[in-house]
């Protein structure tokens, strides 16, 4: 336990990582320069975005990060860690929860394309333990195109997920 608070520690500091608003820990890394004007884009979208940008995000098992979803793809990349698990509820209403990580005879996989108006959580479910990846959005993310789950409203959405939208939501 010493040891991994001191490797989360030491990744918070090289990485300079801050508290998330939803939960773990990122860093923007990268945000192009170049931007698709706010015409060419479709409506939800309130302004210009950058191509592309990505963030450092470290989540660890004493925290989740709850349902939101975004108006872009979003494509996970793993580093570190233990597994980072991904509970995805799509357009349709279907729940499927994804592993990220690098044990791939166990079905986890490296990286993971999560689609646009996609709900989805994570969680790092071994114990005493955390997940280093890497989050990429094209066009590039704003803070107005992050939506967070309501619980109630997602729960009687999808009154069949209820269990799962009550442990991954923060209301």
């Amino acid at each position: 336990m010493q040891k991994q608070n001191q490797l989360v520690q030491n990744l918070l500091e090289n990485l300079q990582l801050l508290p998330h608003p939803g939960g773990g820990f990122y860093k923007e890394v990268y945000r192009s320069q170049g931007t698709i004007p706010k015409i060419a884009l479709s409506e939800k979208f309130s302004g210009d975005r950058s191509y592309c940008t990505s963030i450092y995000s470290l989540l660890t098992s004493e925290d989740f990060f709850p349902f939101h979803k975004v108006h872009q793809d979003e494509i996970y990349h793993f580093y570190a860690g233990s597994s980072l698990s991904v509970h995805t509820i799509n357009k349709e209403g279907n729940y499927i929860k994804y592993k990220l990580g690098m044990n791939l005879q166990n079905g986890e996989q490296p990286q993971l394309v999560i689609p646009a108006e996609c709900w989805f959580a994570s969680n790092v479910e071994v114990e005493n333990s955390y997940a280093l990846i890497g989050c990429t959005v094209a066009p590039g993310f704003h803070f107005d195109d992050f939506e967070s789950a309501e619980r109630k409203i997602l729960s009687d959405k999808y009154p069949k997920l209820k269990d799962i939208i009550h442990r991954f939501t923060k209301d």
